[in-house]
């Protein structure tokens, strides 16, 4: 066996497989209506024919670790495996023009797979971030074949979230793109490993639509795209299946991170589900994009729920959600999502760097300078890029600095935990017109030490003039625990997670003059910021008044 494999297979705790004697036929040519020819890899017991179905389909290549990662426990217990490579990658025909055709060419592969002497009665949409996107651009159309999705870490209109006007995500959008314009390169991921920082300078180049050049030494129409038009621009409609998540018939099993880029949008989809009717259950763990947690748990639901359905029976009973608890570190189960019973409560900020449930006084605002030319940087959290550490860290080298405020609570005297979605409202203003809010909620432990829980960022035109920014942060489950205090910073930036605000107003492909700020932080009884914290009662009478 691949030691690869075995590895994989260990960590997942996986039943023992059926066979180890499986079959691999590779580059099956599978047409389109267009003409086009995508090619896939068949993977499947040698000796047991008909078995259910995974339909996998990725522009990332078919073989090596998501051969051994994903196919080979699935078709050693119960499963054959398509693996199919995305239009214009890996042997399939072309261009790959990223996101925009999945929705024809995966219901052509449907159709093909349904209509081969191998298959059997049943199959399963399988896969993490761009391989669940796949299965969402098909989700309402879907023949009666098909049993259940199960979509990772990935949400119905991929890409979006990072192009919002009021806060673009630079960071994993460009690297992304980066990396699948020379993934097939002849030794493509140590060029990427070794390119990494050359990545990272290039997002510092002005304007930004020289920066593919900076990373990749060409022109790429992808990183073009994503710097000149919006989310809500027409050029986006055909990647966008969000109207496709309510006519999903079929059970839905998601299973996500915290600290993942697609959290918002994938609990959106699931909400979507949920106020349907739809047949879903959730799952969340404490993980990033790339953690293997989540990719572990996914070939678990696999071979439980999937198989169970592809199988005619009916999964075992859990909860509708089922949450990781950071903090308190243990899983537990609700009902919905948001959970009930989680009061929204508002943690005030105060003068002298203090946060409390109570309203502040009069107090003088809070003041410190953003110079783009030495932006905030991103400090863990939400990260996707090579070479950069997501998730919780230290905020020491963060919170040091001048263009960081920060406001803390007394040392709690019993747990708070939330649970759901975190906004903050800060009062603010600026010497220019054009000023990002980053509101960052941290744990700060007995011994002083500060981790990052979640963040959120957004724009502000006409900030020269007072006035309350909404900041959606990351939802979350966190249980602060008592000893422990609850931190709050407040910034413009988190570079290059998110692009830097120049401060002109110029347009961000374009944008090659970087203007200081003086921004200023209110806190007073007409113009109180707070963050807004969903606060479960742990007992009764202990959520914070």
């Amino acid at each position: 066996m691949n030691i690869g494999s075995h590895l994989v297979q260990r960590a997942l705790r996986l039943p023992p497989p059926r066979t180890r004697d499986l079959t691999v036929t590779r580059d099956l040519r599978v047409p389109m209506r267009d003409g086009a020819v995508l090619l896939a890899d068949h993977w499947r017991p040698a000796d047991t024919p008909g078995l259910p179905t995974v339909l996998v389909r990725v522009p990332y290549g078919r073989a090596g670790l998501l051969g051994n990662s994903m196919a080979r426990p699935l078709a050693e217990r119960g499963f054959q495996v398509l693996i199919q490579s995305t239009r214009g990658t890996f042997g399939s025909d072309g261009p790959f023009d990223p996101l925009r055709r999945e929705r024809e060419d995966g219901l052509d592969t449907l159709d093909w797979v349904i209509a081969q002497p191998w298959f059997g009665e049943s199959m399963i949409l399988f896969g993490p971030s761009y391989l669940g996107f796949v299965q969402w651009a098909v989700a309402d159309s879907l023949p009666p074949q098909v049993k259940a999705m199960i979509p990772v870490v990935t949400e119905s209109a991929l890409t979006l979230e990072f192009l919002r006007p009021d806060g673009f995500s630079l960071e994993t959008p460009f690297g992304w793109g980066v990396q699948v314009a020379g993934q097939e390169r002849p030794f493509a991921m140590p060029r990427q490993l070794l390119g990494a920082k050359r990545v990272q300078r290039a997002l510092h180049t002005l304007p930004l639509n020289k920066a593919d050049h900076a990373a990749v030494g060409r022109r790429y129409d992808y990183l073009q795209d994503i710097l000149v038009h919006d989310a809500g621009s027409p050029f986006w409609q055909a990647l966008d299946h969000r109207d496709r998540v309510a006519d999903t018939r079929v059970p839905v099993s998601s299973v996500g991170g915290w600290y993942d880029i697609f959290l918002p949008g994938q609990l959106r989809d699931f909400r979507v589900l949920q106020d349907a009717g739809r047949p879903a259950r959730l799952t969340v763990g404490p993980w990033t994009h790339t953690s293997p947690g989540s990719g572990a748990l996914a070939v678990t639901e696999a071979l439980g729920f999937g198989l169970d359905l592809a199988e005619g029976r009916e999964p075992a009973g859990r909860a509708p959600v089922r949450l990781y608890v950071m903090g308190a570190d243990t899983w537990r189960d609700f009902p919905s999502w948001p959970p009930p019973d989680h009061t929204p409560r508002r943690l005030h900020l105060q003068p002298h760097a203090a946060l409390d449930w109570r309203p502040p006084a009069d107090s003088e605002p809070d003041g410190y300078r953003y110079d783009p030319g030495d932006p905030t940087p991103a400090v863990g959290g939400v990260r996707l890029a090579l070479g950069v550490k997501g998730g919780a860290v230290d905020q020491a080298p963060l919170e040091s600095r001048a263009d960081v405020l920060t406001y803390t609570t007394a040392v709690l005297d019993e747990d708070v935990e939330i649970v759901g979605e975190v906004s903050a409202e800060v009062w603010f203003r600026s010497s220019l017109p054009y000023a990002d809010v980053f509101v960052r909620l941290c744990d700060v432990d007995g011994k002083g030490r500060s981790v990052n829980v979640c963040d959120g960022l957004t724009g502000l035109t006409g900030a020269d003039e007072v006035t309350c920014a909404q900041v959606k942060l990351w939802p979350t489950a966190y249980r602060f625990r008592r000893g422990h205090r609850i931190r709050v910073q407040v910034s413009s930036g988190a570079f290059p997670r998110y692009n830097r605000n120049p401060g002109t107003g110029e347009p961000r492909a374009t944008a090659t003059a970087l203007r200081a700020a003086d921004q200023l932080v209110f806190h007073d009884p007409g113009r109180p910021s707070a963050v807004v914290l969903p606060v479960r009662a742990l007992s009764p009478g202990s959520a914070p008044g």
